[in-house]
């Protein structure tokens, strides 16, 4: 049996940046029952190799076969322990206010036992994080927070119990994005039914398609406002908005300040604003509307 960990104790002020890494350890072998225990943080077990079981709260045992990850959540009595030939694990403890968005957005599952489609990137992070550990330093509990975000999203990114069928349909959507279309237009065109399209989309990106399409639409806008002299009303219309008040609105409720504030502080042009004339917008109108609609928008923004 090889068995390594490392305790943190984080501050204040590391505990106010939302995420903290309480802990890491990697064992291998005929390990120990853990439990009947309930902790008072989160701790990802990342089971690499071999089998076992883990029982839930009314005591049903499960089987767990690597790989999977075990989420032992705070004040949920958890049980488990791997088979007479025993596993390898890894194992992260973190805490912080942070973990309530990171469960909103699916990265923390309400399911304690999640089958992986691999480990290899996951345990690269956690080996960063014993890295860091052992080296010490005044930095260590940041490094090691840090490296916490991002076992999340590979731990996240490597279930296998997801449909896979929700990431072409991401791709669509992000293309289609700026188009003015509702998301039934966009079911539409993926051919699903609204309810369909948005469990394709929380599947694989955790928020529902409005959401998605919101997020890639003001992007999109914020690329134009600090690259381009075009007006807000064309700037609208290019991310999908016919009503350029109501993306004023949209945009200043998520951005926190109006797009004509956010170009004043953001704009990375050559510091001197320049009109863009009709056939160059009417180019880059065509090649996101098509030909026709695309003259059609490059009239409407430069009249």
């Amino acid at each position: 049996m090889e068995r390594w960990w490392h305790y943190l104790t984080p501050g204040p002020l590391q505990l106010g940046t939302g995420l903290a890494c309480l802990g890491v350890g990697m064992q291998r072998g005929r390990l120990p029952t853990v439990g009947p225990r309930t902790l008072d943080h989160w701790v990802a077990v990342v089971v690499s190799g071999g089998r076992g079981w883990f029982a839930a709260p009314d005591g049903i045992r499960q089987p767990v076969t690597a790989p999977a990850v075990l989420w032992l959540r705070p004040g949920v009595p958890h049980h488990y322990a791997p088979d007479g030939d025993g596993w390898s694990e890894s194992f992260v403890d973190f805490t912080g206010a942070a973990t309530a968005a990171y469960a909103e957005l699916g990265l923390l599952p309400d399911t304690a036992v999640v089958p992986l489609t691999a480990t290899e990137s996951a345990q690269r992070v956690i080996a960063r994080i014993a890295g860091v550990c052992r080296r010490g330093g005044p930095l260590t509990g940041v490094e090691a927070a840090a490296a916490v975000h991002e076992l999340l999203v590979e731990l996240r990114r490597h279930r296998a119990d997801l449909d896979p069928a929700g990431e072409p349909v991401l791709e669509v959507l992000r293309r289609d994005a700026c188009l003015p279309l509702s998301v039934s237009e966009h079911a539409r065109r993926a051919g699903m039914t609204v309810p369909e399209l948005r469990r394709a989309v929380q599947a694989v990106g955790a928020v529902g398609p409005k959401e998605y399409l919101l997020t890639v639409r003001l992007n999109e806008a914020k690329q134009l406002l600090a690259a381009s002299e075009l007006p807000v009303a064309a700037v609208a219309r290019r991310v999908g908005y016919d009503d350029p008040a109501y993306f004023t609105r949209i945009f200043t409720r998520r951005v926190g300040v109006a797009p004509s504030v956010f170009r004043a502080q953001q704009y990375r042009g050559d510091g001197q604003l320049r009109a863009v004339g009709r056939a160059e917008l009417a180019r880059e109108l065509t090649e996101l509307y098509g030909p026709e609609r695309g003259s059609a928008e490059a009239r409407r923004a430069t009249d």
